[in-house]
């Protein structure tokens, strides 16, 4: 049967069969198109059935702006910024960049690719290389740790929104028992409690006052330790109890969230456009602002200003890479799942390159903001070193943006609630693509279970994991989950899904398949970054970053030994996804002796390429023409094996 003597046909088309051998092959694919006409109506039944479950957009403008609110996000303008505040702040960005063009964008594309090309999940994709199928599992619990912390980001950011109908908003005035506080509003009363701690400052008692360590800090830092989180500094004897404001945002977000989704992706798409261009509306203007304040171009110089140094640092490559892969969110599904849905002859080189350009334009845009922001922090908390003014992490986007809006004059209250709505926004635009890939991962395995059901389920699922976040400690359980359950595992499962469709199915094949669905020609560019910049990179840094790794630490302070064994579990679990369900797929399907059964599960099934049955048909043939026509050439000109590799990689524009 051709179907499943084409993956063997796939394999002598990356170069890996010997010469001697294509008389067999073509014998073969004689003997296999002889058999096709018994079998091919059983197949375009299959493919016509599944075709029909699966939808498309209404247009391909919908596809590009569910990619924009899905990459464009949160990762944006919270995760991007404190993250190069922690590595450098300026020194980040030339890693980052570079790490965008060797990594990002070919990771992107190449997810774009596989999407469009089977019009499968990211589970189902892996007929391509069946022992791998665990990449898509695993990637799947890693996206599942996202959700459950993401959430809680919407949570305090509704919690913020409502709170901002008040009279005057909570955060820009200090409370009578915060000690050494700024008010965030600039009026009279914040130059008198600066000058009246400046005034402890005398020459009598600046050594004590030093030695004590006191510092000032904005009202706006404290309203979120003390107020919005209730931060515990030890979380040895538990975390404690959900706080019942955060619960009752947190419910209201998954709600949300369900009823974006139980009306499918297709549904979504219409209100793609507000999730995707509503933001930078926002953006803008906060932008607009920041720079006007006082100190603010000394953030926005320290920001800017590279450290050439930090260039050697390992540490900030591996940063550059999650961060790229948290921003666009590739390694976890939704760029699959999202280009699954588009026509096979969609152009999707050009959303790739405009995705992940506006991607990094608007994580530049929102670090300039809130580096502007950090500056006039400085300024106001008379501290010279940016670095010192306010802690990192999840708090930064929730005590340097709100100390930004308390300063507006005219009306911040309607700033702040449309600027706390655009999180909101950007947030719902990318959990509810990441929880659509975990209900039609489950949809894909089970398909007599009703859409609908399994979203609500897995949205109280949700709400009820999401609890732990908000709680007093809930910050350090998202900061250990993030780092095992979220970095890690979706760095390495990456590696594993690169080198499964590059290494394995094979570059040659992969561009094949690529030329067969655009009608053009794989740049060189693309090769090399897919089977050499790409995947070394990633393995270069990971295996450092797992050599050096250390301890994690929130707030400078360490997490107990429970804590660390509780991470490293989470990894493990996430982890372990890829060799368990590859061994259960090799056990399920033998072919005689271990090592056959083995090679087997390496080379697609029957399952893998076009799922329309005339494209397949197309596809089978133009494949059969390459393999045919490449065999012949390499008897002719009697290439050798390295060879073969090298017109591979740089591509043959006469093939």
């Amino acid at each position: 049967m051709e179907l499943k003597t084409m993956p063997q046909q796939v394999n002598g088309a990356n170069g890996t069969t010997a010469n001697n051998n294509n008389s067999n092959n073509n014998n073969s694919n004689n003997n296999s198109n002889n058999n096709n006409s018994n079998k091919t109506d059983h197949h375009e039944k299959e493919a016509q059935s599944a075709d029909q479950e699966r939808s498309n957009w209404s247009n391909g403008l919908e596809f590009l702006m569910s990619c924009i609110s899905v990459s464009v996000g949160l990762g944006n303008v919270w995760r991007f910024p404190f993250t190069a505040y922690e590595n450098g702040g300026g020194a980040f960005l030339i890693p980052y960049i570079i790490v965008l063009f060797l990594i990002g964008k070919p990771m992107y594309y190449l997810e774009m690719v596989i999407g469009q090309f089977t019009s499968q999940g990211t589970v189902k994709i892996w007929s391509v290389c069946p022992s791998f199928l665990g990449v898509g599992y695993g990637q799947a619990f890693a996206t599942l740790c996202i959700i459950t912390y993401y959430s809680s980001l919407l949570a305090l950011t509704l919690y913020y929104l409502f709170v901002s109908f008040q009279a005057e908003l909570p955060w820009s005035f200090c409370q009578d028992d915060w000690l050494n506080c700024v008010n965030s509003s600039p009026d009279q009363n914040a130059r008198s409690v600066l000058s009246n701690v400046s005034s402890l400052m005398t020459a009598d008692n600046a050594t004590s006052f030093s030695a004590n360590s006191t510092k000032l800090q904005s009202s706006s830092e404290l309203y979120f330790l003390n107020v919005v989180i209730k931060e515990k500094t030890d979380i040895s004897d538990g975390i404690g109890n959900p706080d019942w404001k955060l619960a009752i945002a947190l419910f209201v977000s998954w709600v949300v969230i369900f009823l974006v989704i139980m009306r499918g992706v297709k549904s979504s798409g219409k209100a793609a456009y507000f999730l995707a261009l509503f933001p930078y509306v926002v953006l803008f203007a906060l932008l607009g602002r920041a720079v006007t304040l006082e100190g603010a171009v000394d953030g926005i110089i320290f920001f800017l200003k590279p450290q050439w140094g930090e260039l050697l640092n390992p540490t900030v490559w591996k940063e550059a890479v999650v961060q790229c892969f948290f921003s666009l969110a590739v390694g976890c599904g939704p760029i699959i799942m999202f280009a699954s849905y588009n026509r096979f002859n969609h152009p999707i080189y050009r959303d790739a390159m405009i995705v992940t350009s506006l991607d990094t334009l608007t994580s530049l845009l929102g670090g300039i903001t809130i580096f502007a922001i950090l500056g006039n922090l400085a300024h106001n908390l008379q501290i010279e070193n940016i670095r010192d003014v306010v802690r990192s992490g999840t708090g930064l986007a929730f005590i340097s943006y709100p100390d930004a809006i308390s300063k507006f004059q005219a009306v911040p209250q309607l700033f702040s609630v449309l600027f706390f709505f655009m999180l909101f926004v950007l947030g719902i635009g990318s959990i509810v693509a990441l929880q659509s890939t975990i209900v039609t991962i489950i949809c894909d395995q089970f398909k007599s279970w009703k859409y609908w059901k399994v979203a609500l389920t897995t949205s109280v699922c949700g709400f009820l994991m999401g609890l732990v976040y908000i709680t007093p400690g809930g910050q350090w359980i998202l900061t250990l989950v993030d780092f095992y359950g979220g970095t890690y595992v979706v760095f390495i499962l990456a590696i594993f899904e690169l080198a499964g469709i590059v290494w394995i199915y094979g570059l040659q094949n992969l561009c094949d398949d690529i030329e067969f669905m655009s009608n053009k020609k794989v740049s060189f560019y693309w090769r090399i970054c897919w089977f050499f910049f790409t995947p070394v990179m990633m393995i270069v840094i990971f295996i450092y970053s797992m050599i050096t790794i250390q301890p994690i630490k929130y707030s400078e302070s360490y997490f107990p030994l429970s804590g660390d064994i509780a991470g490293w579990l989470l990894f493990a679990v996430g982890a372990a996804q890829f060799p368990l369900w590859g061994w259960w797929y090799i056990s399920t399907h033998k072919r005689g002796s271990f090592a056959k059964s083995l090679m087997a599960s390496l080379r697609p099934n029957d399952k893998w390429g076009p799922s329309n049955p005339q494209i397949r048909r197309d596809w089978l043939i133009f494949k059969s023409e390459l393999i045919v026509k490449r065999a012949a050439k390499a008897k002719s000109n009697k290439m050798g094996f390295f060879r073969q590799k090298l017109v591979n990689l740089f591509g043959n524009t006469s093939s």
